[in-house]
């Protein structure tokens, strides 16, 4: 392990918290998106990561959806409702998504920290070297 690989895999840490971020926000902003009952929910998006070989890092392995059916609600004044009165909904449950989206948040900050200390360490290294 070299002392620039702490950049290389907290870059990859950032890339991955960031389109975790992506995710939750896509899954968030489409939490009460309605659509009729002939057609499919919006499938709430889960990022499945993978840790990397040796110092690697970590990368995004496969994007996961939810259910295409969503869930099933009763609206009889939606102009999508069908003759019954059912729309169908995204089955996104909010209060998960924004605990995601705090723990995504803080693994985001916590690798922008890491290189910011490792850049700092560098430049302190060689300001030594010239001394």
């Amino acid at each position: 392990m070299t002392a620039f690989d702490a950049i290389g895999i907290a870059s990859t840490g950032l890339t991955v918290h960031r389109k975790w971020l992506d995710a939750v926000s896509d899954n968030i902003a489409n939490a009460n998106t309605v659509k009729s009952m002939d057609d499919t929910a919006f499938q709430a998006r889960y990022i499945e990561v993978q840790e990397g070989d040796g110092t690697s890092g970590v990368f995004v392995k496969a994007d996961r959806y939810g259910s295409e059916e969503g869930r099933v609600t009763y609206q009889p004044d939606h102009p999508l409702a069908d003759a019954e009165g059912y729309v169908r909904m995204p089955d996104i449950d909010l209060g998960a998504q924004m605990g995601d989206l705090i723990m995504a948040q803080r693994g985001y900050q916590a690798n922008a920290a890491v290189v910011d200390r490792a850049k700092t360490a560098y430049e302190a290294a060689l300001q030594i070297g010239r001394g």
